[in-house]
């Protein structure tokens, strides 16, 4: 017998069927003799369709009715999934984020969790209950109900699972598991049977949509055991798990990419001390991520030029307080290029190997694909490329690093 939460995206529940087929997946689990928490999105389409309508009745809208209004898809998943098991035989009971409850912080639209009061849950373990949670969903201190933001379920399906001190937490969605690389891009590109914590860490902040990002940190700092796998066949995933139960890494274990990037070159910058952080502070409290950072030498010691990346969709709005800066800072002018990809090669492995990054590079280099700038950490190194060589670049990296599947 294992205690396992299994979350099931908007995809998996996106109609009546759908529900239906995913309370018999759940039923399985019961019959096997496991004490099942299940934690629910809104089915497909219907968090979109909420959004925009409090945009159209309020663009400059209260962010604690936003939440009240967007959170409302995750109720009717889980009364219907509750119907749905009860229907067949299973005792289950739905339960909406206050009710657990699961405490957040105040910050609406996208709070964090502290604290998942799961007692009950527990105790109805003991009785042979399903419960079937709302995710996406919270409660702050002054009883105002909270949204987590985006991949919001995946976060409230590893806390609950902390909380309960769960095996496993299963998270179910359109896709197998977890791949080397992007396999709509990538045709050889393979399923991987275990990745660490760091890896899909990095691979999640690098582009790869599978999990969200504070789903994975929270599942690593709690050392929950996730498995990514699919809601619509029956077959293993990817266990994402401590880097101990993995016997043998390879030195890559992914290549991922991320189209979402712009590439700003601030020419001719004063070359003082305390530029950086006049240039980056502003943008930073605009709360605009910088990414990628690359600064020339100064030839004459006076001025040169910096290059750093930031989110595509952030692009104008960074054009727009680096303008207003422009006379404070001092710099030439601002080139913008909108059309690049960022690649990257993930493994922990590579912190016993050399030769890793050459091995990139030449890569690239025997494909003609011109390196714009390169950052690294640890487990990680990233190049940005024009996106015009995105499939080629992946590609020869899986090559080149022996990831194609036989």
């Amino acid at each position: 017998m294992a205690r396992i939460v299994q979350k099931f995206g908007g995809t998996s529940v996106a109609d009546i069927d759908r529900i239906r087929a995913v309370a018999q997946r759940v039923k399985r689990s019961v019959d096997a003799g496991d004490e099942v928490a299940v934690v629910v999105s809104a089915m497909a389409g219907t968090t979109n369709q909420l959004v925009e309508w409090t945009r159209e009745i309020s663009p400059m809208h209260d962010a604690r009715e936003y939440d009240v209004v967007v959170s409302a898809g995750e109720q009717i998943t889980v009364g219907l999934m509750a119907m749905a098991l009860q229907n067949i035989g299973v005792d289950a009971r739905s339960w909406l984020g206050w009710q657990i409850p699961m405490v957040t912080d105040d910050v609406h639209g996208r709070a964090r969790i502290e604290d998942v009061k799961a007692d009950e849950i527990v105790r109805r373990f003991g009785q042979g209950q399903v419960a079937v949670m709302a995710g996406f969903q919270g409660i702050a201190s002054d009883n105002r109900i909270t949204t987590l933001g985006r991949g919001g379920s995946d976060t409230s399906a590893v806390a609950l699972a902390a909380a309960i001190d769960a095996d496993r937490c299963d998270i179910f969605t359109d896709v197998d598991g977890i791949y080397t690389s992007d396999p709509r891009i990538v045709t050889r590109a393979r399923k991987l049977d275990r990745i660490t914590y760091e890896e899909m860490l990095e691979m999640a902040s690098l582009g790869a949509k599978v999990l969200q990002t504070r789903s994975v940190e929270l599942a690593m700092n709690h050392r929950v055991r996730l498995q990514v796998l699919s809601s619509f066949i029956d077959a293993p995933g990817t266990l994402v798990v401590d880097e101990e139960e993995i016997v043998e890494q390879e030195i890559v274990s992914g290549i991922a990419h991320s189209g979402n990037e712009a590439k700003i070159t601030l020419v001719r910058v004063p070359d003082n001390p305390g530029i950086a952080a006049a240039i980056f502070g502003p943008l930073a409290e605009a709360s605009i991520n910088v990414d990628m950072i690359v600064q020339n030498v100064s030839e004459d010691g006076k001025a040169t030029d910096l290059t750093f990346t930031v989110p595509k969709d952030d692009l104008a709005r960074t054009l727009e307080v680096l303008g207003g800066q422009k006379e404070k800072l001092g710099f030439e002018r601002v080139e913008a290029d909108p059309d690049v990809v960022k690649i990257s090669v993930v493994g922990v492995g590579m912190r016993s190997h050399a030769g890793v990054a050459l091995r990139m590079f030449k890569a690239l280099a025997d494909k003609g694909i011109n390196i714009q700038v390169i950052s690294t950490s640890e487990i990680k190194i990233s190049v940005l490329v024009s996106d015009a060589y995105t499939e080629l670049a992946l590609r020869s990296l899986h090559t080149a690093y022996g990831l194609d599947a036989v």
